[in-house]
Parts: C-alpha cells; sequence; structure tokens
C-alpha cells in the first residue's frame, strides 16, 4: 500500500514542520495540538497499510501487525497523557533551532534564537494585538512603526511627530505614546511609554528600554537571548 504509507509519511513530515516553525493558532487549535493531530492521522494511516498487507499475506501477519499497532497506539496515549511535559522539552529544543522563534520555558522565561542576520526577533502584544520587535538595548524607548500603528489600537489622525530622534537612516520625527499592556510570552507591562516613527523610517518595531529596564534580567547566552520579568528570579 504505497500510496497510503506515502500519505502518512506526508502527514508526519507537515506535523513536524508545523510543531518546528508554526507561531500561530490553526482553527482552536495551538500548533503543538495541529501538530499531534496530523501525526496521530499520519501514524494511523502507515498502521492501517500495514494491517491491510499483513492480512494480504497471511492472516497471521495481519495479527501481528494489529499487535504492533496496539503497541504503538499505546505509546501514543501515553506520550498525550505527558503532553505537557513533552511540549516544554520540544519549546527548549525549538529555542535552539528555530531562527526567530519565541519559546517560554516552564520557569516563565522567555527565549529567542538569534536571526541569521544576527538580530533577535520577539513575538509579543501591543494591546492585546499581535506584533513582533527587534531586541535592541541601544534604543531607549519602545518604538513601533507608523504602518503597525492603527493595527495595534492607536489612531494615526491623533499623532503628533514632533520629537526628533535619530535612526540609521538618520535624523527622522515620532510620535509620543503610551502602551497600555506590551506583553511578550507570560510578561506584561502597562503603561509603557513609546515612540510611533514616520512611516519609512523603521523596518521593524523596536524593544527598547522603557520596557526591557522594568524585567527583572535579560541576556544573552551564546545565540539565545533570555527575558526574565522580576516574579520569575
Amino acid at each position: 500500500m504505497p500510496g497510503i504509507r506515502g500519505a502518512g509519511g506526508l502527514l508526519l513530515i507537515a506535523a513536524l514542520a508545523l510543531g518546528l516553525f508554526a507561531e500561530r493558532n490553526i482553527a482552536d487549535l495551538s500548533p503543538f495540538e495541529a501538530a499531534a493531530l496530523l501525526g496521530l492521522g499520519g501514524a494511523c494511516l502507515i498502521m492501517a497499510a500495514s494491517i491491510v498487507e499483513g492480512f494480504g499475506r497471511h492472516w497471521t501477519y495481519g495479527v501481528q501487525a494489529i499487535a504492533v499497532s496496539g503497541g504503538i497506539l499505546v505509546a501514543l496515549l501515553v506520550t498525550h497523557a505527558s503532553r505537557g511535559e513533552l511540549h516544554a522539552v520540544l519549546d527548549r529544543a525549538i529555542g535552539d533551532i528555530a531562527l526567530g522563534r519565541t519559546v517560554v520555558t516552564p520557569e516563565g522565561e522567555v527565549v529567542a534564537a538569534r536571526k541569521t542576520d544576527g538580530s533577535f526577533l520577539v513575538q509579543g502584544k501591543v494591546n492585546g494585538h499581535d506584533a513582533s520587535f527587534i531586541f535592541d538595548t541601544g534604543a531607549s524607548t519602545v518604538v513601533l512603526r507608523a504602518e503597525h500603528a492603527k493595527a495595534l489600537g492607536f489612531k494615526p489622525d491623533q499623532l503628533d511627530y514632533s520629537i526628533p530622534v535619530s535612526t540609521a537612516n538618520g535624523s527622522a520625527l515620532a510620535a509620543s505614546v503610551v502602551i497600555d499592556s506590551l506583553s511578550v510570552g507570560p510578561i506584561t507591562e502597562r503603561n509603557v511609554r513609546a515612540l510611533i516613527a514616520r512611516e519609512g523610517v523603521l523596518h521593524a518595531n523596536l524593544l527598547g528600554m522603557t520596557f526591557l529596564e522594568r524585567l527583572g534580567s535579560y541576556e544573552v547566552r551564546g545565540n539565545r537571548l533570555i527575558l526574565r520579568s522580576k516574579e520569575s528570579i
């Protein structure tokens, strides 16, 4: 049954890719849950193909295939029962190998892997809206792109671009704002001072010191950035 086995193999590959690189929920499932569902479907197809082939050869081979498949299903159920611990292990591994991926350890630390350009991309939320940031200790404040302002809950027509700032591209003007809530993983800070740079000035939002100085600690260890809240220390 090469066709069924092939389909099962493709589902397993899709499950692995989803578990490693997906960052947002799929329908009502987390990336980990969706990967587990795809993996289970792939395993079931491969086991079904083995059972059918076994009975095609002789009934004893079919019984053996059923027994093996039953053992695999039991192992999968045990794995599912321990999914919390497995998820933590996978998150630790992903933090090491998935460039730009942000994960949370069981201790509440937020870990980001270094990108190929040497920067750290951190996934967060601004006023409840998804946003990504470049970790930047050289930025005195959090800086948002004007292109993202409306999606993050700010009204573009109320922004006053009157504050001069220096950027890699030279001088520019920015608007002062206060972020009601800024979250990175389980770490949430409220009333965070920030700037919104004019359109075309920045290529990414910057996670600057008005957020970082509120943390318990942050450090770069090898190719990983580790953020800790004051509560986790």
